[in-house]
């Protein structure tokens, strides 16, 4: 039998597949069609210090090979979160994850400090790299020295591991990666959308509200296959890889490129039954390419 289980700072997943933050909500909608449980761990939408009500709308596209969204962080706040959503995900047989955002450092800071009250939370997701506000967000996320500026204050305060979430969007990913690692994250996940837009023909406008969205789906997977080589190569922390995963040849390749464990985005709204679908056709893939248990596939596209 194969072996999918997965250890991670702070987390024990008992397989490496999560729904990435905020394309799977706080998993009420998903948990009418399946048992949460099957799920490695969930990553909860993004929580900042009060609710927000994101973008104007239109704030969704379809592209040819993906999906466009300026949706801007909307959530109704932390402490909302924790009163109302943490106890249902709690409820399920998975580790559950936080991803934290803010305007500022200090906002990063209370809301980091905020989850220290629940212990049904595992990890944080540190989100530095939301292309779709206007302040904060993606200005941590595209500055090293910032990225280490957040990362460091955020671990100082939290009892929980913390995962940085990385952006595309910049020059140099590698030394985003270095730079937190060496501020403390204890991992990081990679990667967030690129930006995008499109033209509304009938307007000749941006279609969308806030004109750009970040892209997300099968047209970013070869840039976060190449992204998490590179950066496996330069750091010893471990690796949530996403980005246009689909089925489970996709996990493998993220695997052999040196994720540790993936998060699917997209797909979950093609398709509700996605995560549960690959993660019962992992075994074989994995079989099928001569490995018995997930983590002998772990960077193993190094030569390794």
């Amino acid at each position: 039998m194969t072996n999918l289980t997965v250890h991670l700072p702070g987390l024990t997943l008992k397989n490496p597949i999560m729904p990435a933050s905020g394309c799977f909500g706080f998993g009420r909608e998903y948990g009418a069609f399946y048992d949460l449980s099957q799920l490695g761990a969930v990553i909860m939408k993004a929580a900042t210090q009060e609710a927000r009500f994101g973008n104007p709308t239109p704030r969704v596209a379809e592209t040819t090979a993906g999906m466009l969204n300026a949706i801007g962080l909307q959530n109704p706040g932390v402490e909302q979160i924790i009163a109302s959503e943490v106890p249902n995900l709690a409820s399920y047989d998975i580790p559950v994850i936080a991803n934290i955002a803010g305007s500022s450092l200090e906002e990063y800071v209370t809301v980091a400090k905020a989850f220290n009250k629940t212990t049904a939370i595992q990890a944080l997701e540190l989100n530095i790299s939301c292309p779709n506000v206007k302040a904060g967000g993606i200005q941590f996320g595209t500055d090293p020295e910032l990225a280490a500026m957040v990362t460091k204050a955020v671990k100082k305060v939290s009892n929980h591991p913390v995962y940085v979430k990385l952006s595309p969007n910049v020059s140099d990913i590698v030394a985003m990666a270095k730079a937190v690692e060496q501020a403390g994250a204890d991992g990081l996940s990679m990667i967030n959308t690129l930006t995008g837009m499109t033209i509304d023909l009938g307007n000749k406008q941006p279609l969308l509200a806030n004109q750009t969205g970040g892209l997300s789906g099968p047209a970013i997977k070869p840039i976060a296959i190449r992204m998490i080589y590179e950066v496996k190569q330069h750091v010893s922390i471990p690796i949530i890889g996403m980005g246009g995963i689909g089925n489970a040849k996709d996990v493998l390749e993220f695997l052999l490129a040196g994720a540790s464990a993936v998060a699917i985005g997209t797909a979950n709204f093609q398709n509700p039954y996605i995560c549960a679908e690959i993660i019962d056709a992992l075994p074989d893939i994995l079989t099928t390419y001569g490995f018995t248990k997930v983590t002998d596939a772990i960077g193993k596209g190094h030569g390794a």
